[in-house]
């Protein structure tokens, strides 16, 4: 047992309130059943299509190659031995599920991306993980540190095809501004099961970005605890669902310390049959958690016929003494007005319909605060409809 590990059941044992949609975390496999699709946690999740990842399957050789950019002032390698045991569990989090609890106990080694205080990284630190092998099931864990005063953007790609089950951790020092951004650009048969788990220091500022457009399921959970007192996290949430695809997004926000905050938005589109998306909101406000604000919101726009999109957002207060706390939730179609209101100025059908879905998107898109990731996700979204809603149909340039 490392040091790390000791110190998480500490705080365990310390605050025992948990949230419904949270269980309690433990290092041990053995007391994480496998799934059988009726709890809570796991009932939307179609647990037949993630090719054993949630339960037995073999985590095998890696068939995903990783390759990143190292900009001045980053340490960022591949640990294993005694570095990479002593990464597990440093976001001060002990794994709720049976995936997880695997990934910190079989996989060898880890992706560290270490960040000295003081250090502002001039440019994105950017992480291509590219698939080969469908077929082969397989496992990785990631472990960032930002040190106190730290400035910096790490961006998580995923491409290709892969069957993987992934863990994140991220420690976010005290003043520290962060920025993680995780595409998952899959290929249309891939399967990834991801939890990502953040710990956001004093005055810290931490954004998180999950995008979701490729892949046959798509499932991630994203989760914050606090330090100490002042810090603020970010999530943000970006997903295009098609025919037959499941994309599913979890966050938790754990208000374990006062006056901290946290602001969720996350916006889907869905088309084509059996497109369904998933997002379920939490944020558990404990009774030490004075002076908090917080809110989460989701919308989805549903493009065709056959699609599914269940939104649930939640809040568990412990306190009454906070800023603020609420939640909205919205799903619908194209709005009519908005159409008609296009239309009735010459624009096409299409057009309209095209013009709606950017604009549904745009102002998520554009608080990610990475130019090139912005610019790439406006061209995916065009290509993204023209899978369906714009099928068939040829745009003058510039329009």
């Amino acid at each position: 047992m490392t040091a790390t590990t000791d110190s998480v059941r500490s705080a365990l044992e310390q605050d025992k309130i948990e949230s419904h949609l949270n269980p309690p975390g433990s290092f041990d496999v053995a007391d994480h059943p496998v799934p059988t699709g009726r709890e809570e946690i796991w009932r939307f999740t179609p647990l037949k299509r993630l090719r054993g990842l949630h339960g037995e399957a073999e985590f095998m050789r890696s068939a995903t190659s990783c390759t990143w950019n190292t900009p001045e002032g980053v340490r960022i390698e591949g640990v294993s031995g005694e570095e990479a045991r002593e990464l597990r569990g440093i976001s001060g989090w002990a794994p709720n599920t049976r995936f997880a609890a695997r990934v910190l106990a079989e996989v060898p080694a880890s992706l560290l991306i270490d960040v000295p205080a003081d250090t502002e990284v001039p440019e994105p630190v950017v992480v291509d993980l590219h698939g080969e092998d469908v077929s082969v099931t397989e496992a990785g864990h990631v472990a960032m540190r930002f040190g106190r005063h730290s400035k910096a953007v790490v961006v998580l790609n995923h491409t290709g095809s892969s069957s993987v089950a992934a863990v994140v951790e991220i420690v976010v020092g005290d003043g520290a501004e962060v920025t993680v951004v995780s595409i998952q650009d899959w290929a249309d048969d891939a399967v990834h099961l991801a939890h990502h788990q953040a710990r956001v220091g004093r005055d810290a500022t931490y954004k998180h970005a999950a995008i979701s457009f490729g892949g046959d399921v798509v499932r991630m959970d994203a989760n914050v605890t606090y330090d100490g007192p002042g810090g603020s996290a970010e999530l943000l949430g970006l997903y295009f669902a098609d025919a037959g695809q499941h994309i599913e997004h979890r966050i938790f926000a754990d208000h374990n310390a006062p006056r901290t905050k946290s602001h969720a938005v996350y916006k889907g589109a869905l088309q084509g049959e059996k497109a369904h998306t998933v997002w379920v909101g939490n944020v558990l406000i404990r009774k030490v958690a004075e002076g908090i604000e917080t809110y989460e919101e989701n919308r989805n726009l549903v493009l065709t016929d056959g699609c599914q999109a269940d939104s649930i957002p939640n809040l568990e207060i412990e306190t009454g003494e906070i800023e603020g706390a609420g939640h909205a939730s919205a799903t619908a179609r194209f709005d009519d007005n908005q159409l008609f209101y296009l239309q009735s100025r010459g624009v096409s059908e299409k057009e309209a319909q095209r013009l709606v879905v950017h604009g549904f998107f745009n102002d998520l898109i554009r608080q990610v605060g990475v130019p090139s990731i912005e610019d790439r996700l406006l061209t995916t979204v065009e290509a993204e409809l023209a899978k369906n809603v714009l099928k068939d149909t040829v745009f003058e340039t510039g329009s």
